[in-house]
C-alpha cells in the first residue's frame, strides 16, 4: 500500500519520529545536564562502525533513562560532535536505532509509548509478566522483529533483562548473535541506580555522575554453544560473578 511518507521498518513514520526524538531529547538533555555529572567514554569506537547490523549490548540500571542517554551518544557521533554541547545532534538524529524492550513496560502509560515509537522493539518476556513467573517459549516473530531492526540499523540489548544487577544473562541475546551474526559492542553504564527511580524518571540523588562506557568489539565465534557466548558477555558489560562485590567480599 501506498505511504506518503517514508517509514521504519515497523511502519512508524520517520518524520513522527523525529519530532519526538527532538521533543524528548531536548527534555531529557536539559535535565540531565541540570542535574547530574554526566561522562561519555569511546565515543571514537563507533565511528567505524557500519550503518546497519551493530547489536549493543549492555547492563540496565533504570527502564528508560540508560537508553536515552545511549541515543544521545549515537546522535552525537551521527553529527562528528565529541562534546555534549547545543542541539545540532537532535535536529540531525540517527533514526535506525532500536532498543529491545519488554511489551508489557513499553505500554504502561503515554510517556514508555512514546519511547516505543522513538525506537523500541517491544516483545514478550519469557519468563515474567505482571510481577509474575512465567513459562512459555519465545515469540518467533519478536525474534524476526530484532533481525529487521539489525538490517536497517543498530540495536540496544540488555542480556540480563532486568535492571536487578549481576542476574545471570538470558540466552535470548546469544541466540540472536548466533542466529544474525552481527558486530557486537559492550557498553557498560554506571551511576543511573544511584542517581533516578528504576523507571529512570524521578531523580533521587542529584549531582550523581552518569556514565557511559562503549568497549571495544566483543569477537564472538557463532558456532559456540549458547552459554559460552552468554559468559563473554557477561564478562564484557561487567555483570559476571567476578565482578560482584558481594561475592569479592564473600571470598575475602
Amino acid at each position: 500500500m501506498w505511504k506518503p511518507y517514508k517509514s521504519d521498518p515497523f511502519g512508524n513514520a520517520l518524520f513522527l519520529k523525529r519530532m519526538l526524538i527532538f521533543a524528548l531529547g531536548v527534555w531529557s538533555q536539559k535535565r540531565f545536564k541540570k542535574h547530574f555529572k554526566v561522562s561519555f567514554h569511546g565515543l571514537e569506537k563507533l565511528n567505524s562502525l557500519p550503518e546497519t547490523g551493530v547489536l549493543f549490548i549492555a547492563n540496565h540500571q533504570t527502564y528508560f533513562a540508560d537508553v536515552i542517554l545511549m541515543y544521545h551518544c549515537f546522535f552525537l557521533v551521527k553529527n562528528k560532535k565529541t562534546k555534549w554541547s547545543g542541539l545540532k545532534h537532535l535536529i540531525k538524529p540517527k533514526l535506525n536505532v532500536y532498543f529491545v524492550a519488554a511489551l508489557e513496560t513499553m505500554k504502561a502509560g503515554l510517556l514508555p509509548k512514546l519511547f516505543a515509537y522513538a525506537g523500541s522493539i517491544s516483545i514478550k518476556r519469557t519468563w515474567r509478566e505482571a510481577g509474575q513467573d512465567v513459562n512459555r517459549k519465545v515469540d518467533l516473530k519478536d525474534i524476526s522483529n530484532i533481525g529487521h531492526a539489525l538490517d536497517d540499523g543498530w540495536v540496544v540489548t540488555f542480556p540480563q533483562g532486568t535492571t536487578t544487577p549481576y542476574v545471570k544473562g538470558r540466552r535470548g541475546s546469544a541466540h540472536i548473535i548466533r542466529k544474525y551474526n552481527p558486530i557486537v559492542v559492550p557498553v557498560v553504564v554506571k551511576g543511573f541506580r544511584e542517581g533516578l527511580d528504576k523507571k529512570g524518571l524521578k531523580i533521587i540523588k542529584p549531582g550523581t555522575e552518569l556514565s557511559i562506557t562503549f568497549k571495544n568489539q566483543l569477537h564472538l565465534d557463532t558456532n559456540e554453544k549458547a552459554d559460552d557466548i552468554l559468559n563473554k558477555m557477561m564478562d564484557a558489560i561487567e555483570q559476571s560473578d567476578k565482578f560482584n562485590p558481594s561475592l569479592k567480599e564473600t571470598k575475602a
